[in-house]
Parts: structure tokens; C-alpha cells; sequence
């Protein structure tokens, strides 16, 4: 299997993957069904990982947490921030566009359950490393939930005991890249207050300080 070097809308390298889009086009032939590209600032300050895009949100769009309920909270707390010019990302031919920072996920293709395979988050993890590479404007690095965080520490070949996740907590990883987790803004963690908005803010607005982004 040959190296990766940047995002690629065909992909097929996961099987189970590749066969659950096969057959949601069947499904739901409308939808976009496709490995779901990143969304934001060409060159940002700030990167945003998350899990993987939602069946009827991302995977349908082709726009990073957009028409999903997670995408609810993250849109308004970037708008709030001064990084996003809307707070709701209706579709990926609206005219919201990001100040200064960028979104992607982890695993680019929807998984079943939003579960995707430790074997499916390696091989997708070569596209984050490529992300990652080719933005080296980016100092601040914000991993929305543990699988994100792991990601990020594979993509960059550190040890995954020598930064553990926790809410809220910053990781200096080199000396260009920081690291700052929060919760995953899921429907699960905010309806169950695991995750409130206010947390969820503090931990962005501490990333947006620490990449240097003062607009």
C-alpha cells in the first residue's frame, strides 16, 4: 500500500468502510457517501479533530460536522470565538466560512455505529499525518474526545502514555505543536451535561489563545 500524501475523495483502503457507503448510496443516494474532506482556513492557526462524520450529518453533506447535532454546539461556540462567520453550518454550499482554523476527523468515511475499528484508525491515520504535515501553520492542535487525541499522538509518532487525555487539558507536544482536548461535543456528552458549553468554549477559547489568533 503506497505512502499517502493528501486527502482523496475516492479512497476505498478500509473494505468494511468502503462497503457500508456502497450501500448507504443505495440508501440514500443523495447523500454525499464519500471519505468527507476538511473544512476551514487553507493555512490556520488552530486544527480541530474529531471522531468521524454522522450518518446523517457529515456523511450526508460532505461538510465536517455540518447537519448533525454535534456540529450544533462546535459551529456556535467558533462563531462565538470569532471563528466562524455563522453560527450554523447549514450545507457545504452555504456561505459560512472559518477564521484561522480548520476542521477534520479522525476517520474520514462514516463507520457503523460511529464505531470505527482500531485497524480503520491507523489506516486512515496516514491522511491526518498528511493534514497535519502540510499545514505548518498550524500551532494548536484541539482533539474532540479521546479517539481524536490518540490520533493526533500516532500522526506525530509520540507516546500515547506520555500525554494523557483529559477535558480541558494542554499538551505541549514539540516544539511548533500544542495539543488541547475536550470532550467530544456529541449528543450523548451535552445531554448529559458531561459536556456543557461552557466548558466547551473555555477549552477552544484556551486553544485560540495559545495558537496566537486575536481577531
Amino acid at each position: 500500500m503506497g505512502a499517502v500524501t493528501q486527502f482523496d475523495v475516492d479512497c476505498r483502503r478500509c473494505p468494511r468502510l468502503a462497503g457500508y457507503l456502497a450501500d448507504l448510496k443505495v440508501a440514500h443516494p443523495d447523500y454525499w457517501n464519500c471519505p468527507v474532506p476538511a473544512f476551514g482556513a487553507e493555512q490556520p492557526a488552530m486544527l480541530i479533530v474529531g471522531l468521524a462524520p454522522g450518518r446523517h450529518g457529515a456523511n450526508a453533506t460532505g461538510r465536517p460536522f455540518t447537519g448533525d447535532y454535534a456540529g450544533i454546539l462546535l459551529y456556535q461556540t467558533l462563531f462565538d470565538l470569532g471563528l466562524a462567520t455563522a453560527p450554523v453550518s447549514e450545507s457545504a454550499d452555504d456561505n459560512l466560512r472559518l477564521t484561522a482554523c480548520r476542521i477534520t476527523n479522525a476517520v474520514k468515511c462514516l463507520p457503523p455505529q460511529n464505531k470505527p475499528t482500531t485497524e480503520e484508525v491507523t489506516t486512515c491515520n496516514a491522511y491526518l499525518r498528511a493534514e497535519i504535515d502540510a499545514c505548518q501553520s498550524v500551532s494548536v492542535i484541539v482533539a474532540l474526545g479521546a479517539i481524536a487525541h490518540r490520533a493526533v499522538l500516532k500522526a506525530l509518532t509520540l507516546k500515547l502514555s506520555a500525554y494523557p487525555f483529559a477535558h480541558g487539558a494542554v499538551h505541549t507536544l514539540n516544539d511548533r505543536l500544542s495539543l488541547v482536548d475536550s470532550y467530544h461535543c456529541s449528543r450523548y456528552n451535552t445531554q448529559t451535561r458531561r459536556l456543557t458549553p461552557a466548558m466547551f468554549r473555555a477549552a477552544l477559547g484556551c486553544a485560540k489563545e495559545l495558537a496566537g489568533i486575536t481577531r
